[in-house]
């Protein structure tokens, strides 16, 4: 499995700086694969499938809209990691910590976030279809027995195991693609 040409493509075309870790979340299939590069100035060629993930996105659809719970396409990066250090069933309100899952009644947002930053203008980012503004992350979930199915209001849900190291093996800045 290799790196999808669109993916480096509109890269080229934003002329967005290439990560070491790219993450390419393919709807259709719900999974996420996690590509790596050993480059020091990774070119598309350089990037290796390192794992691939089951996970789950919004069970509304796709859709770049403000208020439609659906999952934005296109390019992004993760811009803020939220929950370091934190217990994989740990619980999060506006990003803050409120408890665990056995504490939390409907645990929506767990284990750690990985909040995106979409790069397209007018697509995934600014105005209403602002994937930031829209609160789009990668993060865990209180029911894991849905992964692999859309089920999520617009994110990407990971298993805790596969989110924990995930958050602690890619910085802050790695690409995410996003594609149907």
């Amino acid at each position: 499995m290799t790196l999808p040409e669109i993916a480096w493509k509109r890269c080229n075309e934003l002329k967005a700086k290439l990560s070491p870790d790219f993450l390419c979340v393919m709807i259709a299939a719900q999974k996420l694969n996690w590509f790596r590069s050993s480059a020091s100035s990774p070119r598309p060629p350089d990037y290796d499938l390192h794992c691939s993930f089951d996970c789950s996105t919004s069970k509304f659809g796709i859709g770049q809209q403000e208020g439609t719970n659906r999952t934005p396409l296109g390019l992004h990066r993760i811009k803020e990691k939220i929950g370091d250090g934190e217990s994989p069933d740990t619980v999060f309100k506006g990003r803050v910590p409120v408890g665990t899952v056995g504490e939390v009644p409907d645990p929506m947002i767990t284990c750690r976030i990985l909040w995106l930053d979409g790069l397209e203008a007018g697509f995934n980012r600014g105005g209403d279809v602002d994937t930031h503004a829209r609160y789009v992350y990668i993060h865990g979930t209180g029911d894991e027995s849905r992964i692999g199915r859309p089920d999520s209001h617009g994110c990407v849900h990971l298993r805790a195991t596969d989110l924990v190291n995930l958050f602690d093996a890619v910085p802050s800045g790695t690409l995410v693609w996003i594609q149907e």
